[in-house]
Parts: C-alpha cells; structure tokens; sequence
C-alpha cells in the first residue's frame, strides 16, 4: 500500500501491526517508532549525537517554545532546525498546542485562535493557525503539526466537545495556510502536516473529530490529548477506533505515550510513531525501565549494588557504571548522573522497538507482545 508519504512493507500475520516507510524531505525513515522529545531543540541532558547514537530516527521540538526562544530567525538564517541541531534525525515540530493545559502558558482560546503568555516576558502572544503555519515553515522541521486545541482528562463532555469543534476549525486554516507556503516548493523538499484529534476519552467525539479532519486528507494523523489521566483501557479502546476509520496508507501517530506496554499494545493495533517526555523526566528522578519491570534507583536497597542497571542491556550507562554509582549521582542532582540515566531509558525504548519490529518481520509479534508483558 502506497501514497506519496507513506508505504506499508511488512504486516504481521495475527495483529495489525505494521513496518512501514515515512518518506521526508529528510529521506525516508521506517516505523514503527519512538521519538524522544527535544522540546528547545534538545532532550533533557542528551545531545542529538546521543540521540543518534542510540538509534533513534527521529525527534520532537516545540515550535511555538522555540519562537519564543532564540526567535526563527536565527534557526531559519542557519539552514532549519535540522542544521541548528546538527543532526540527522528527522525533525517533527509540535504546534504548542500542549502547552494549552499549562496555567504558565495558556490565557485563552477561541475560534480566531490562542491566546499564550510569553513565560520570559509576561507579555500576551496572540496565535492563529496561520501564523503557527508560518512559524513551523521557518524552522524548518521536516514534519509540523497542526494547532490544536488540547482539553484535559478532568473537562465535562462539553468542553472536551468545544475543543473538537476548535480543533476542526483550525485544522482547516492550517491546512489551507500551509498549502500556500509550501505551493512552490517541489513535492520531495516539501514539509509535510499531520492533523490532530481530539476528543478525549468519548468514542462519538473521537470519530467525529477524525471523520471531519479526513476530508482534508492530511499526511498523517495523530491521536492527541493523552498521556493526561486516562486509564490504560480508556486510551486503547480509542487508539483501536481510530484505527478502524483511519485509512491503511496513513501514517497514525499517538501523542505523549512513552510506556513499553503502552507502546506495544497500540503497535499491535497498527500505530507507528510515539513520543513522550515521560521516560527522560522519570530516569531524572531514578525511575528506570529494565527487562524486568520498573526500578525506583533512589531507593535505598540500590546504594551498594555494584551491577549495571539492568544486566541484559548493552547501552553505554550499563556497559560502563553499577547502579550504585548512578544512584548517587542523581542523589547529588549531579548532571552526569541524570545524562546516563535518561539515555539509559531512552535506549530501553529503541530496544524494545528494534525488537517489536524483527518479531513483525517474522510474523511473531503477537507472541513478542505476550512474552514481554
């Protein structure tokens, strides 16, 4: 199955799950996969070499965090983001629309567009889908997304339904607007847009809200608003609908999701991008994935243990430092101790993902997915 951005190589036999290729005006780079966040074109303590280096194809910034921050002048006058970061991972740059849930960012929202507050000046930014467009286009990320107006998990049904409403509206200016930026650009340089949607955990509004945004066939498609309270259950039980009304040749993207079950289960209902702050933000404070569940490092049973953090992983923090010696580090909020850990995490990650793809390319992820958890 084929359109211009995406391509389906391997199915697996008892799941929907799927290798696909996403081709940028990067190159073309397989799914699935996990992206590890670069909201002010970094992770948190791990450079984009270290990125790289530990298979990762690709990484999320905050466009709207970076406009505030040096400003897109500076990452446009040096060649786009890639340049700026120096890397050879593909960039995907989020709207800003995540920081509507936060008190320090968000003022207001209607149809014309969001009202932000600048965190470093306190002074008012007015955002229109338009404008959101033309940021993105002048960092230069290879692949943006559209503003969208995010709810929170607590919201009545009502809000949540203002929010598709939002979110639909927008979604159209933003495509209309993008289109017009990237007319002139041949179709391979061109960046590409994924609409996002909403809904929260209400299947009619979630359907409503991608049948509206497939009329105005997106590159892609991202499943948003989660990663926010919802249980387990609520959140798969939506990724499974959307994926029923998603066509096949789509790119389906599930923001802000970063557990390894999490991962999997919806890789076995046929998603093929992640991304989430959570793994780098909980190895800071000592919570580490390893092949045998969760370990809180700060616990105090881990003070004198002299093995690696988790014995069967080859990562350069395992290969080099005992868990004692990580401990400490993060005790002492020392910087070295939170770069070993968060790539220890984000390795986990790409691991898991290497492996979740072999066992498709064998037609055995369904019993990868079983054995794993």
């Amino acid at each position: 199955m084929n359109n211009s951005t995406f391509s389906i190589i391997n199915k697996d036999k008892k799941t929907s799950a799927r290798i696909g290729i996403l081709y940028t005006k990067k190159g073309k780079i397989e799914t699935p996969f996990f992206m590890p966040v670069s909201t002010k074109a970094a992770a948190k303590f791990v450079n984009p070499k270290k990125i790289e280096e530990l298979g990762a194809v690709a990484t999320i910034s905050n466009a709207f965090i970076l406009s505030i921050r040096p400003g897109t002048k500076p990452i446009k006058k040096l060649g786009g983001i890639g340049r700026f970061m120096n890397t050879i991972l593909v960039n995907f740059t989020d709207s800003g629309g995540f920081q509507m849930y936060s008190k320090s960012f968000y003022i207001s929202s209607d149809e014309k567009g969001v009202i932000f507050k600048n965190p470093v000046s306190g002074e008012k930014i007015f955002m229109t889908p338009e404008k959101n467009m033309k940021l993105q286009s002048d960092i230069g990320g290879d692949i943006a997304m559209c503003l969208d107006r995010m709810p929170l998990y607590e919201d009545s049904k009502k809000e949540i339904e203002k929010a598709v409403d939002l979110t639909t509206i927008w979604a159209n200016r933003c495509k209309k607007h993008h289109d017009k930026l990237q007319k002139n650009i041949p179709k391979n340089k061109r960046q590409l847009l994924f609409g996002i949607t909403q809904g929260g955990i209400y299947p009619d509004l979630r359907e409503r809200s991608l049948r509206e945004l497939l009329k105005l066939d997106f590159d892609g498609y991202s499943i948003g608003g989660f990663g926010m309270g919802e249980t387990f259950d609520e959140e798969m039980k939506i990724v499974k609908q959307q994926k029923q009304i998603l066509p096949e040749d789509k790119p389906v993207y599930l923001m802000g999701i970063g557990s390894p079950n999490e991962i999997l289960e919806a890789i076995s209902y046929g998603v093929d991008i992640f991304d989430s702050r959570m793994p780098t933000m909980n190895a800071r404070h000592g919570e580490l994935f390893t092949s045998k569940g969760k370990i809180k490092l700060l616990n105090k049973k881990y003070e004198s243990d002299k093995n690696p953090i988790d014995k069967s992983c080859n990562c350069f923090a395992c290969k080099n430092f005992s868990k004692a010696y990580i401990r400490f580090l993060l005790k002492e909020n020392e910087p070295v101790g939170k770069e070993l850990a968060s790539y220890h995490n984000l390795y986990y990650l790409q691991n898991i993902i290497k492996e979740a793809k072999n066992a498709i390319k064998k037609g055995k992820f369904k019993e990868f997915k079983e054995n794993f958890a």
